[in-house]
């Protein structure tokens, strides 16, 4: 079976669904069944880990639905996989297309009115269109359900997994750590309110760390700061998924994170799970962390235990799985 792959997403600088693309990538060539097919990964910028089929594109917009779309006519697959943004215009008659959450149908008030039509868009489109939709969680399925009214047999979940540590090193101390973006959806205000009732309140002398704000964060960097950390704080209030989460548990650091959205369903009672929309029940939970050690260490332990269930290999055994059949 020759099945194709679209890569439009910048592989050099992951954050979630980055990171997904890429280690799916990583990890398909090592499922028993990859060699009995043809697989074509079309991308339009060179991926130095991957053999993928570079397809030029002197502008900016449109590779997918013009270069991508030319290439399909001329080498047509039997299958297109979509694992992140809106497929071609000319495709194969079977797509197998990956959507990684609606949060902005759940708090539609953390984006602007045109983004969330442009998603709305998109994401309503491919659902649509799909044979077969993955999903990270019984969340997301639960969502298309919901707003789009996506029959639940044509939705698959299949859970990430957590990538392996890239650095040893040991350096920063004290501090209580988040890692994303500042969307608003992600809730910094409400974790730069909750510090300053841990300072004013509680009297604590750990520092915030915020990185992937300001300026992309590398794998070396990432792994380094969640290593150290004392706690990871994650108070978004809406998420798909939620991979940070799971690295923090990968090294050994208790996790305090929302209770909304994906992020019980993927950690169950291995973190202390607050109100992202209440500061002062954040910096609660922080606070415990921090000064009750059977707490910390219970809440280490059930890490630990809990990412046993996320792996990128059987990710990607189970994507192959639904592409195939």
């Amino acid at each position: 079976m020759k099945i194709g792959i679209q890569v439009s997403s910048n592989l050099q600088k992951r954050t979630g669904v980055e990171e997904y693309v890429y280690q799916l990538l990583k990890h398909l060539p090592l499922v028993d069944d990859y060699k009995n097919h043809q697989f074509f990964i079309f991308t339009p910028s060179k991926v130095e880990e991957f053999s993928a089929k570079v397809l030029k594109w002197p502008f900016k917009k449109r590779w997918t639905q013009i270069r991508l779309s030319w290439e399909m006519l001329k080498n047509k697959a039997d299958i297109l996989f979509v694992p992140a943004h809106t497929y071609p215009i000319v495709h194969p008659k079977r797509m197998i297309i990956a959507i990684q959450g609606l949060e902005f149908e759940a708090v539609p008030e953390m984006y602007d009115w045109l983004k969330r039509k442009i998603l709305r868009f998109l994401i309503r489109r491919n659902a649509k269109k799909a044979d077969k939709i993955i999903v990270p969680s019984e969340c997301t399925k639960q969502d298309l359900i919901k707003y789009y009214k996506i029959g639940p047999n044509k939705i698959f979940v299949i859970y990430h997994g957590v990538s392996e540590i890239k650095n040893d090193n040991l350096k920063l101390k004290n501090y209580i750590f988040y890692l994303g973006t500042d969307h608003k959806r992600k809730n910094v205000e409400g974790l730069k309110r909750a510090y300053k009732i841990l300072k004013e309140k509680y009297g604590i002398k750990h520092e915030l760390v915020l990185a992937g704000i300001e300026k992309y964060v590398s794998e070396e960097e990432k792994w380094e700061l969640l290593k150290n950390a004392d706690v990871f704080v994650y108070p978004s209030f809406y998420e798909g998924f939620g991979m940070p989460v799971l690295e923090a548990q990968k090294v050994g650091v208790p996790v305090v994170a929302s209770n909304r959205g994906a992020l019980p369903e993927i950690l169950g009672n291995s973190a202390l799970l607050v109100n992202p929309e209440n500061p002062s029940e954040i910096a609660e939970g922080i606070y415990k962390v921090l000064k009750d050690d059977q707490l910390r260490n219970e809440l280490i332990k059930k890490g630990l235990e809990n990412i046993k269930k996320f792996s990128w290999l059987k990710c990607a055994e189970k994507t192959l799985r639904v592409i195939i059949l």
